[in-house]
């Protein structure tokens, strides 16, 4: 499902807060400015120190992904890739110079273009690999700047709840604030752990997900190029390509292009 993390999210949200609600909780108590402040503020603080700049601005379009973005259609890029391979197979590898320039995929317009130039397989694989390997390095740095968020988070968090704690002793002859004082100062910790676990983590585990997908899609795409440029059968092609891909949506098992359709929205289902 393309909106699963976003909806995992809000689950999480209504459990804890319907919970607290029902133990009732004065979610008025969490309105602690002092405790965002810290929290929060300090957390981009740390998270940006540790990262740098260029890998945190691209923190609102790495959560956009993580919520919205959809899984690879490994389906439909082994059909597209079995159709280069008979077609270069009736007309030669020159044929798909035309095809090639229409790609939408630079990873793979660039991998039939390298194929369609004569490249030796031994240069192409290098080639290939180099590119998903740099790919991987780039998916690293946003996935790691979530990871080291949710671990600042709760820390930060316990921060917040010294200092509000030392200014709770400062109630120790009003007892009647005494206690409210307290609550106020655990705030903090909740908006710490609470942020790390149901946020950051998770959305960095997503990311994580979603980059092994498309480095799997990447290699696939590679070996298609690889058996293309060695003019294996295509249907030999076929069957290695759909090694890559769950036995229940193989394109073979749903027949042709309906099959291919139906591998693309298992995949977004499952996503």
């Amino acid at each position: 499902m393309k909106a699963a993390t976003g909806i995992g999210i809000g689950l999480a949200l209504l459990g804890i807060l319907g919970g607290a609600l029902i133990e009732g909780t004065p979610l008025g108590t969490l309105m602690n400015i002092p405790a965002i402040l810290i929290v929060f503020v300090g957390t981009a603080g740390v998270t940006l120190a540790a990262v740098g700049m260029d890998v945190f601005k691209r923190f609102p379009a790495l959560v956009k992904k993580a919520i919205s973005g959809e899984a690879p259609d490994l389906g439909a890029r082994a059909t597209e890739l079995v159709g280069y391979a008979e077609q270069a197979r009736k007309d030669g590898l020159l044929s798909l110079e035309g095809p090639a320039k229409d790609i939408a995929d630079p990873f793979s317009r660039k991998a039939v273009q390298l194929v369609v130039d004569g490249t030796e397989a031994a240069a192409l694989r290098a080639v290939l690999e180099s590119e998903i390997d740099a790919m991987h390095a780039r998916h690293a740095q946003g996935v790691g700047m979530f990871e080291k968020a949710g671990g600042f988070a709760p820390t930060i968090g316990i921060i917040g709840a010294v200092l509000g704690l030392m200014h709770a002793l400062g109630y120790l002859s009003e007892p009647e604030k005494l206690g409210e004082a307290i609550a106020s100062a655990f705030v903090a910790t909740v908006f710490g752990v609470g942020v790390a676990n149901i946020f950051f983590l998770p959305v960095g585990n997503r990311l994580e997900g979603m980059s092994k997908q498309e480095i799997e899609l990447r290699e696939m795409t590679m070996e298609g190029a690889l058996a293309i440029q060695a003019g294996e059968n295509p249907r030999i092609i076929s069957e290695r390509l759909e090694t890559y891909i769950a036995p229940s949506v193989r394109p073979s098992a749903g027949g042709g292009e309906g099959g291919a359709a139906a591998t693309g929205d298992a995949q977004r289902q499952a996503a």
